[in-house]
């Protein structure tokens, strides 16, 4: 038994035994195990910060996207009585041949989680392609449950830095972008509907932050399972990258 401490309180915690395992194995878990209850306070610390956030600035248009079923606005994203929007801009704009095999990785995901996340939140996906090059890749992929928008026509993109046509000189020297090259980029942003005005809330800067060793950006990790997955696994995350085939 091991005394922890939770908010200043400390009590007597009794802990898992697996068959055969040695006690320097459970000395080694208790102790990790003290560090992952310590991280979780942490993460909720965050989201609290994140939720308390002062107001965020107001949506300069009220965009016009193009959807399977024809064009819409972005306050038409908001269903009754769901007042925050999520926005992930999906890297395939009509440069690309294919799109990013990360973003698909991430949306394969999602794919999954999209009727669950629907009751709560309204959320929807954008790329830059027009939108039955989207569709098409949709269908090859077997997405059933996202909401796919193109963003072609409107600034969308430049604006809330689904891509680099925005971004600042020390920002680019930062990102280490080449003179004259653009990229569409994967960024989650949140918006926030207040009566008949629509904020911004909150978007995945780590994007845009100087990624530290052997971490790359991790921007949206917290929401994808195959990076918590690997973490979880004795050799780590190694050096996979997601493919589009295997």
């Amino acid at each position: 038994m091991q005394l922890n401490r939770i908010h200043g309180r400390s009590f007597g915690m009794e802990h898992l035994h697996f068959p055969n395992e040695s006690a320097e194995y459970r000395r080694a878990r208790n102790q990790l195990l003290v560090e992952e209850m310590v991280l979780r306070r942490h993460i909720e610390r965050v989201a609290a910060q994140r939720r308390a956030l002062p107001r965020g600035g107001i949506v300069p248009e009220d965009y016009v996207f193009e959807g399977s079923g024809g064009r819409c606005r972005l306050s038409e994203l908001f269903a009754p009585g769901k007042d925050t929007l999520a926005v992930y801009s999906f890297m395939f704009g009509p440069e690309r041949e294919r799109p990013c095999p990360g973003c698909t990785h991430f949306l394969d995901g999602l794919d999954g989680s999209a009727r669950h996340i629907l009751q709560r939140i309204n959320f929807v996906v954008v790329a830059k392609s027009p939108i039955g090059r989207i569709l098409d890749f949709a269908k090859e992929r077997g997405w059933r449950h996202l909401d796919l928008l193109s963003t072609a026509g409107n600034t969308y993109d430049r604006d809330y830095f689904g891509d680099s046509i925005a971004l600042s000189k020390p920002m680019r020297q930062q990102q280490e972008f080449k003179d004259g090259e653009e990229w569409d980029m994967p960024i989650l942003n949140v918006f926030r509907r207040e009566g008949g005005t629509i904020r911004h809330s909150w978007a995945s800067e780590l994007l845009y932050v100087p990624a530290e060793p052997g971490q790359e950006y991790r921007h949206n990790d917290l929401l994808d399972p195959v990076w918590n997955m690997f973490d979880i696994a004795p050799e780590g995350r190694g050096d996979f990258q997601p493919k589009l085939d295997y």
